[in-house]
């Protein structure tokens, strides 16, 4: 995936223009694992509606597997911060709706998105409702509805963020796992700097509003990634590198946050 030179800009108050992204560049190679980090109201949702084909930017491009994106929203599976699950349809019934909504007939979505339940570590849950859920499982849930649509980029967007400290750390583990095992392509949004570097093969770091990437951290962690991961004394030093690169401008710093605030606009 290649984003070059994305600008955006809003409509503001007393006929101003909100300068939301200045000139963003951005590339994740395919099975990488980017995470894209920056303070709260700097466009990061601005720019994943962009690659995910909701919203028209005001000029730059977004190319996926050579594909132009903008405008086309069958490239890209967008997973939001809340799971989103209907409470009156059972999970097997919640993880097919993406791919009903493309037209797949329904008994042949559920029969597809049924093998993926043991992976997800759902197995014997897929005639539950979600409020028999708990908040971990519900998020796997939700990605896996995400995966099921098999399109070349996953976008997150703080999968975690609403999570307590253990479960939000017990399904960072589990993602890691996951990705290794799928060899997905990955573009997350979070404010958690220890997720970032954790998760990620690359963190990228926005300026405050108008965004652009101010620094692009190559993590040089190999994978798996376990427990064993987060004491290596490298990581502090990528934490502290990942913190430095933000120079101030309001991301959390290695507790992280639990999630993002709405910037002026809706712009996060």
């Amino acid at each position: 995936m290649d984003v070059r030179g994305l600008t955006q800009s809003f409509p503001g108050p007393d006929r101003n223009t909100i300068e939301v992204l200045a000139g963003v560049d951005l590339a994740v190679r395919a099975g990488e694992f980017a995470a894209l980090i920056g303070p709260s109201g700097s466009g990061k949702s601005s720019l994943f509606n962009v690659i995910a084909g909701l919203d028209r930017p005001t000029g730059g491009e977004v190319l996926i597997d050579g594909r132009a994106a903008i405008g086309h929203n069958d490239l890209v599976s967008y997973m939001p911060q809340k799971d989103l699950l209907f409470p009156w349809r059972t999970v097997v019934a919640n993880a097919a709706l993406g791919l009903e909504v493309q037209g797949v007939d329904r008994k042949q979505a559920r029969a597809r998105v049924a093998g993926l339940f043991e992976e997800f570590g759902l197995g014997g849950f897929e005639r539950a409702y979600p409020a028999q859920l708990s908040g971990g499982m519900r998020q796997r849930a939700a990605l896996l509805r995400t995966v099921a649509m098999d399109r070349p980029v996953l976008l997150l967007d703080e999968p975690f963020g609403a999570l307590d400290s253990l479960t939000r750390t017990q399904m960072q583990l589990w993602l890691a796992g996951m990705c290794e095992r799928f060899n997905w392509t990955v573009l997350l949004v979070t404010h958690d700097i220890r997720e970032a570097v954790f998760l990620a093969d690359t963190v990228h770091v926005l300026s405050a509003r108008p965004a652009t990437v101010t620094a692009r951290i190559e993590v040089p962690f190999g994978r798996p990634r376990t427990a064993a991961t987060f004491r290596l004394g490298e990581f502090a030093e990528l934490e502290q590198a990942v913190l430095e690169a933000l120079g101030g401008q309001g991301g959390q710093g290695a507790e992280g946050g639990q999630g993002e605030g709405e910037g002026e606009g809706g712009n996060r």
